[in-house]
């Protein structure tokens, strides 16, 4: 700018020599704020529509989780008890004789006393058939299959005998001297191996029980 004097007088005043460059600077100013609206309403324009995905796609991780249990299962084991029942000797039912097999004079006798006091129902003592071919060296049971107690109380006195050589239902007729039994439904042919001993000799386990 240059100085001219006033004609009055006075101060001289500026006088502006590039007032073009000026113009075209402020029209520059201009022109980019325009742009930079224009960028700024076109970048709005896009993240409106909403349906555009810039950038790479974004991985998705799956996690795991192992949540453990409260408590571990567990096995609970019980213990079954099994109870076993011991029937003692059937005593009742069926009335009992015992014959001399063995020729030892006064062993049915002795049984039939220890019978008794083992709680049997015992009649008068008889002597076996000669059919039987002398002495038995085993004793034998027999009982009477049309008695229902008979086979039971039989096998009891075999226990208390400490076991017989056999036991089995009673034929016809009977192997005793009258051939019958005398109405009682067991019948003990008394062999060598168990004559003149008693119950406890027999089978201590069974008398003291």
């Amino acid at each position: 700018m240059s100085e001219t004097r006033d004609p009055s007088g006075g101060v001289p005043r500026r006088v502006p020599r590039n007032e073009p460059a000026q113009v075209a600077g402020g029209l520059a100013i201009v022109l980019a704020v325009i742009a930079v609206v224009a960028g700024f309403l076109i970048l709005r324009s896009i993240s409106s529509s909403g349906d555009a995905v810039l950038g790479s796609p974004v991985a998705t991780t799956t996690v795991e989780t192992t949540v453990p249990t409260a408590a571990a299962e567990s096995t609970t084991t019980v213990a079954e008890v099994t109870t076993t029942s011991v029937a003692g000797p059937v005593t009742d039912g069926a009335s009992v004789i015992i014959a001399n097999a063995n020729g030892v004079s006064g062993s049915a006798g002795l049984l039939s006393d220890e019978l008794v006091a083992a709680g049997y129902s015992v009649g008068s003592p008889t002597n076996a058939s000669s059919s039987i071919g002398g002495r038995l060296e085993l004793t034998v049971v027999y009982y009477d299959a049309g008695i229902p107690a008979a086979q039971a109380v039989a096998e009891s006195i075999a226990a208390a005998l400490g076991g017989v050589s056999s036991i089995a239902p009673v034929q016809t007729p009977a192997p005793t001297q009258t051939g019958s039994l005398d109405g009682a439904g067991v019948l003990i042919m008394l062999g060598l191996d168990k004559a003149g001993r008693t119950l406890a000799e027999l089978a201590p386990a069974s008398a003291t029980g």
